[in-house]
């Protein structure tokens, strides 16, 4: 993998989270990986940024909310499995890391670290955070997402640096 800025990638940005998936790890004394597929890549303030929701029952949202930084690393197919189990799984119980043999590589811009097995790597420092309110649900249908009412918090995290392999370069650089 090689350091890039996050304007260089090239992405799918509507089939990267959702059908790839990634894994957000939040947390430096004990991170924690896990599995996110809704979100999203974009602009903000001028800045390039990675929106991720995150249920406040999670784990991992006391690790974000702690310390406002996180690493967002898609992983390929042969890593399907420690996907499933880091989103089925959780941290409060279970050393994910330890259960899905996956590696650590120390963030170079944030104090968490990336997933060494991931093709491509974000790092990322929270800007700001906004509670789903279920009153603004213009689709009476999203209610069905939330049984037990635990809507979403959104992280909005400027992506500080970026790691990426070959297929997500342009090429000739």
């Amino acid at each position: 993998m090689r350091r890039t800025t996050p304007q260089d990638l090239l992405v799918r940005p509507f089939t990267i989270l959702d059908q790839q998936w990634a894994l957000l790890v939040a947390g430096s004394e004990h991170p924690n990986p896990m599995t996110v597929s809704w979100g999203g890549l974009g602009t903000l303030w001028d800045r390039p940024v990675a929106t991720v929701y995150v249920r406040p029952t999670r784990f991992t949202f006391s690790l974000l909310e702690a310390q406002p930084f996180f690493t967002l690393n898609f992983l390929s197919e042969p890593y399907r499995a420690a996907l499933d189990l880091c989103g089925s799984t959780s941290g409060r119980t279970t050393d994910k890391w330890r259960a899905t043999s996956l590696g650590r590589v120390p963030g170079e811009t944030v104090p968490v670290p990336r997933v060494a097995e991931a093709d491509l790597a974000l790092e990322c420092r929270v800007l700001a955070t906004l509670d789903l309110d279920p009153s603004r649900f213009l689709e009476p249908a999203i209610q069905e997402l939330y049984p037990k009412k635990d809507y979403h918090r959104v992280f909005l995290g400027e992506v500080l640096m970026a790691f990426a392999a070959e297929k997500y370069l342009p090429q000739g650089d």
